[in-house]
């Protein structure tokens, strides 16, 4: 798990009138982390509170959020504006990351040597376009559709 804050300061915003969003922290240090709603968990301490696989919310040009309901205000007994103690971890990515990585998975799905015949422009263009998806989940997406499509 990639480390996102150890144990910061933060302040849990309050605006009403935005739903789930009407307490949340923003998250520093995150607005270059690619990838969209549902795709980003995070897990960690509010205030010693334990909470898992929590979204963390896309914010255009700005760094990401969290939603702190009800639950977690109740047990670190805080309200908007005032100071919480984060730590955050960004849940495991098992992106892959080499060209060797994605042959395993074609070897494990059975069509490596399928994939192997191809003409090299092909294959270059495969691997270029796993590897270059922003998070597991795209790869994965990207993967089973070749795999299919190989098949």
């Amino acid at each position: 798990m990639k480390t996102l804050l150890k144990n910061e300061t933060l302040i849990l915003r309050h605006e009403p009138g935005k739903g789930a969003w009407t307490y949340h922290l923003v998250i520093p240090g995150t607005k270059n982390i690619r990838g969209s709603w549902g795709e980003m968990k995070v897990s960690g301490t509010i205030d010693g509170y334990e909470f898992k696989d929590l979204n963390l919310a896309p914010v255009t040009d700005a760094d990401k959020m969290i939603s702190v309901n009800g639950t977690i205000r109740k047990a670190i007994n805080k309200g908007g504006g005032e100071e919480v103690q984060v730590t955050m971890f960004m849940n495991s990515d098992n992106k892959l990351s080499s060209k060797d990585q994605l042959l395993d998975c074609f070897d494990d799905a059975g069509i490596l040597e399928v994939f192997k015949s191809l003409p090299d422009d092909e294959q270059k263009k495969i691997i270029s376009t796993i590897l270059s998806q922003p998070n597991e989940s795209r790869q994965e997406q990207k993967i089973l559709a070749y795999i299919k499509d190989l098949s």
